[in-house]
């Protein structure tokens, strides 16, 4: 069993940045062993991927709608991931989740199979 539990949302101005913060902690499990990624879901709207790192050499995927803006990293000996936001848009507004694979390559579509609980953005105009 694995439990995420991100922080570092909250309301920022447009062009704000943020940094987001997802906690894994692991029974028997190492998290370290894990891709991690970060989704959103706006009100109204179907979840979206946003990032994601894997856990075999760093390689990362963002979408194209953050490219350039968002950078996402791990810090393997804190269990922690991170999503830089810079440049923030109103359209960024989302609850932003963290999520862990167990897949090496990550991509949009990679498998989940555990869930954070959420922390809110909010990006005025």
């Amino acid at each position: 069993q694995v439990q995420l539990v991100e922080s570092g949302g909250g309301l920022v101005q447009a062009g704000g940045s943020l940094r987001l913060s997802c906690a894994a902690s692991g029974r028997y499990v190492s998290v370290n062993r894990y891709s991690m990624g970060w989704f959103r879901q706006a009100p109204g709207k179907e979840r979206e991927f946003v990032a994601a790192i894997s856990w075999i050499g760093g390689s990362t995927y963002y979408a194209d709608s953050v490219k350039g803006r968002f950078t996402i990293s791990r810090d393997n000996a804190k269990n922690t991931l991170y999503l830089q936001m810079n440049s923030l848009k109103p359209e960024d507004t989302a609850m932003y989740y963290c999520a862990a694979s167990p897949e090496v390559t990550v991509r949009a579509t990679m498998k989940i199979d555990y869930w954070g609980q959420g922390t809110q953005v909010t990006v005025s105009s």
